[in-house]
């Protein structure tokens, strides 16, 4: 019998309309950079990652340590060896099995593979023994608090040992891991398409055939396209827009307080444009710009009060925050005379920031606080991947740069204060603050590194190669028929579990 061409047509969008209900849409802020757990620094690269690569050991609601692809892990009497057994039947995307081999192939490719962005997480890890097919152990050359908090991000991501050797430094343009979803195409500054991987050990758990992931750099731009129906989810809303949407009933809104910070970083040494940048070669000049800042105002304009303000790589209420350095208040009569006593009342530099809303917004409020001091602040937007090359290179003055954060302290200051360590943007290095540094990890108990983080604090900060100003709430919206959508405060979405009623 044959077909009417009406009916043929209804069938046709109904089959439409059932392959776009399972695909799972997200808004990014940004485009990723390299999609490689070893190269990659990206907050957005990790969001793509949560579905794509899984890891060793994954962060719960209330920050607490839990397995992932291990089952159960072990510390050796002197805290020197982690014993980890692997969960069974885990496969690659390519269908190889994830076993102690691979782990030692993946934790030896972090802590080798030229650029790696995971050495730093990792230095203290000396070997990787197979001690059978499905436990490994990580001998240490010192005890080292905060490994498991490493193994929950890109350090414990792991990658097909048998795609990473054969693609060598060209993995990241076709990545093969072990997550619910598995890579299948990137077009850059456009989309990144993943699909449901058939053999994930929690198969159950995956609701969508596929995933795609839109970077839309504009706050506006991309709520439109939530409101259209383009999108099913987007991170990092405007904070001015939350109120209202909590009104519209098609939509759910989230309001987590991020681990992470939002500061200025400057270039003090990384390259010869620090000696020509009054900012970066002037400690005084440093001391005037803070305290041209008032980082409420800051939070209030920028994030509509959806922060907290803080002076330190943690916020007032972490345990680890250290009393010892208070946050200073804003005062442009001292800011003035500390440019007199510099011999240079009206300093000029550039401020490199991101395309996205939030840091140009910061940029021009910045711009305009300073400016009661005596400063000339020139803003330079550049695209967010184009602004880390640059501070890579040194080839900025000052840089507007959020930190996704890291559960563990270590995160968020060991590879940005440490002597060459790869995050290190503003050329700071001094041999005591690195010992502190390295001496934070070998501790065992929270009151012993507290004390060395306040001494780490009171040389960094008064360095100010970082001027902290705010912890944001990381600020979702999404469809109001998603359920299944977990608040965990390292603002990353977990896919699994996610789905969408009809």
């Amino acid at each position: 019998m044959k077909t009417s061409p009406l009916i043929a047509a209804l069938l046709l969008a109904a089959g439409l309309a059932q392959a776009q209900a399972q695909t799972f849409r997200v808004g990014l802020a940004e485009d990723p950079d390299v999609l490689d757990p070893t190269l990659a620094r990206t907050f957005v690269g990790r969001l793509v990652f949560s579905a794509l690569c899984d890891k060793l050991f994954e962060v719960d609601e209330k920050l607490n340590i839990v397995p992932q692809l291990a089952s159960k892990h072990s510390w050796s009497a002197d805290n020197k060896a982690l014993t980890i057994t692997l969960r069974p039947g885990v496969t690659f995307h390519d269908g190889e099995k994830l076993d102690a081999a691979a782990v030692k192939f993946n934790i030896e490719r972090h802590k080798t593979m030229p650029g790696s962005n995971r050495r730093g997480e990792l230095a203290p890890v000396t070997s990787v023994d197979v001690v059978d097919p499905m436990t490994v152990r990580l001998n240490l050359n010192a005890p080292f608090s905060p490994l498991l908090a490493a193994l929950t991000d890109r350090a414990g991501m792991m990658v097909s040992p048998k795609a990473a050797t054969a693609a060598g430094d060209k993995f990241g343009q076709k990545p093969v891991c072990s997550g619910p979803y598995k890579f299948v195409e990137r077009v850059a500054q456009d989309r990144i398409v993943l699909e449901r991987y058939d053999g994930y050990w929690n198969k159950g758990a995956v609701n969508f055939a596929r995933l795609t992931y839109t970077p839309i750099t504009d706050a506006t731009v991309r709520l439109a396209n939530l409101k259209s129906g383009q999108l099913d989810f987007i991170e990092r809303v405007a904070s001015s827009d939350i109120e209202k949407l909590k009104t519209d009933k098609r939509f759910k809104t989230a309001s987590i307080t991020e681990i992470g910070y939002q500061g200025i970083t400057i270039n003090l040494a990384k390259s010869d444009r620090a000696k020509q940048n009054p900012l970066g070669s002037n400690a005084k000049v440093r001391e005037a710009f803070e305290l041209a800042l008032d980082r409420q105002g800051l939070a209030q304009v920028v994030m509509d009060n959806e922060a907290t303000v803080g002076n330190q790589w943690v916020a007032p209420n972490n345990p680890y925050y250290a009393k010892n350095v208070p946050m200073p208040k804003r005062d442009v009569a001292k800011a003035r005379a500390l440019l007199k006593e510099a011999g240079i009342p009206n300093p000029s530099f550039t401020l490199v920031a991101p395309t996205t809303s939030d840091a140009q917004r910061l940029a021009l409020v910045v711009q305009a606080m300073t400016r009661d001091a005596g400063f000339d602040v020139k803003i330079q937007a550049a695209e967010f991947a184009t602004s880390l090359a640059m501070a890579d290179k040194g080839d900025f003055e000052a840089y507007v740069l959020a930190w996704s954060g890291r559960p563990d302290p270590d995160g968020n200051v060991f590879s940005f204060h440490g002597c060459k360590q790869p995050l290190n943007y503003t050329g700071y290095c001094d041999a005591e603050t690195d010992r502190l540094l390295t001496l934070a990890r070998t501790q065992p108990t929270q009151s012993e590194r507290k004390k060395t983080y306040e001494q780490i604090a009171q040389r960094v900060i008064n360095e100010r190669g970082v001027i902290y100003l705010y912890h944001r709430n990381w600020l979702w919206a999404y469809n109001a028929k998603l359920s299944g959508v977990r608040e965990i405060p390292d603002g990353l979405l977990r896919v699994t579990g996610l789905k969408m009623a009809p």
